[in-house]
């Protein structure tokens, strides 16, 4: 073995453990040597070990004390190794436990010395890869979340790594996608990673405003302007001078405005309504839509001088059923945000009720499955989501056939599950907590299944 492994030995017979940490310790291992499964997890919570070898009376001998349970949350990379009497009245418990894969190998007993070497350097391994594994599914982790975006799909990671390019820029962004993709979210991070991120940011939505409106929400007004005009009031542009202003749902702006917005954006002047007198003013403009912008500016619906003043960087977001590997992301994200907010005692969605929200069209996106999620949870009575806490017309909706997933068709139980298992897998990341919280079993049954299966 090119690398050395850090061995739990737990044995009551302390000469017995002594001759094999001996033996262990020749070959390069750090050994610890205890006789009580309490005494290992004391152990474990100084250092965990590689592997643990361990008498097969000793791993649950403390009544209270799990050691095979406790020891995958102390040492989630350990692997065990049961040394076993072949006369022991729980022979019958030792092998099913090997058989569902929740210890690395047993060992019948005498032991000799060679077998515990071989059975240490497989172990040993399969721990680093154990470790080496994780930090990959934490290095994805982290990759999920970017100033509020959730994602691991790969077209939305592009649309980060645009962020990431174009928020240093003076560059005026234009974000296109559907109503509940997360424009704004967008348009925060490009604000809070430009250069302008210690000054102010301000959003507005055109949609619904008339121009009279509208002109003095970002130009400001003077006092007398119009009726009710009883002080001077400064505009957006005014308040955000250095920072960003996200100008949301620019495709509805009345076309009368648009030049004067254009003129804005050309020189930075603004002129309040009722004062003659131009104002200077330096901010950065991101501006979005949900509609067709090209078409409006063919059909002449909107000025195509604009839209190339605010086209300089174009970031478009797909909507959720184009980014249906997010969904279980957005799921666990959601779930923790509703719990969190309206303190209810909900830990778990069960793979049924995931897959039907992943099988669901989403037209109002992100924002649709946040307040659903939202209103499972505040309507919940047991700690686990199930389809009966999905909203009638998801629960009753034709599911989609996720691309990427088999049809069940002519497969063993064993295979629909392996398949559900590996799919759950993928979409997770890797990540085996959320892999587990989303099937609605525990840690290690999961761990149990994807050693059976071959998983691993």
């Amino acid at each position: 073995m090119s690398e050395t492994a850090f061995i739990l030995i737990v044995e009551r017979d302390r000469a017995h453990a002594e001759r094999i940490a001996e033996g262990m310790r020749s070959e390069g291992h750090a050994c610890s040597v205890v006789e009580s499964a309490a005494e290992a997890l004391d152990s474990l919570r100084s250092r965990q070990p590689d592997v643990i070898l361990a008498d097969f009376p000793l791993l649950e001998a403390d009544g209270n004390t799990d050691l095979l349970a406790e020891s995958s949350l102390l040492a989630p990379d350990r692997e065990i190794i049961l040394m076993v009497d072949n006369h022991h009245p729980g022979q019958d418990v030792q092998c099913d436990l090997a058989k569902r894969g929740q210890v690395f190998e047993i060992l019948s007993k005498p032991v000799t010395l060679a077998d515990v070497r071989s059975a240490v350097t497989r172990a040993a391994e399969q721990a680093k890869r154990n470790r080496a594994n994780r930090a990959l599914r934490e290095q994805a982790e982290r990759r999920y979340e970017f100033e509020g975006i959730i994602t691991g799909n790969e077209h939305m990671l592009r649309v980060i790594h645009m962020i990431r390019r174009v928020a240093n820029s003076k560059l005026t962004v234009l974000i296109l996608g559907e109503s509940g993709t997360g424009k704004e979210l967008v348009a925060r991070a490009l604000h809070l990673h430009s250069p302008r991120s210690r000054c102010a940011y301000r959003a507005i939505n055109c949609a619904g405003l008339n121009e009279n409106l509208l002109e003095s929400q970002l130009f400001g007004h003077v006092r007398g302007a119009f009726t009710g005009a009883v002080a001077d009031h400064k505009g957006l542009f005014e308040v955000v001078d250095g920072g960003t202003l996200f100008l949301d749902e620019v495709g509805d702006m009345p076309i009368s405005m648009q030049a004067k917005l254009l003129r804005t954006l050309e020189n930075g002047e603004i002129l309040p309504v009722g004062s003659s007198e131009i104002r200077q003013v330096d901010v950065r403009v991101v501006a979005a839509t949900r509609r067709d912008i090209r078409d409006m500016v063919e059909k002449g619906e909107f000025r195509d001088d604009l839209f190339y003043r605010l086209n300089q960087a174009t970031i478009r977001l797909p909507p959720l059923c184009e980014r249906r590997d997010d969904i279980p992301l957005l799921i666990d994200h959601f779930l923790k945000e509703a719990v969190k907010i309206h303190d209810k005692r909900v830990e778990t969605i069960s793979s049924e009720a995931v897959r039907k929200l992943g099988g669901y069209k989403w037209p109002g996106n992100a924002r649709e499955l946040r307040s659903v999620i939202d209103q499972m949870v505040v309507l919940a009575d047991s700690p686990q989501l199930g389809i009966d806490d999905l909203p009638e017309h998801i629960r009753g909706s034709t599911e989609i056939v996720l691309s990427g997933i088999p049809s069940t068709a002519g497969l063993t139980m064993e295979q629909m599950e392996k398949a559900h298992i590996a799919q759950t897998l993928k979409l997770t990341g890797g990540n085996r907590e959320k892999t587990a919280k989303l099937l609605g079993i525990g840690a290690r049954t999961l761990y149990r299944k994807l050693r059976e299966y071959g998983l691993q």
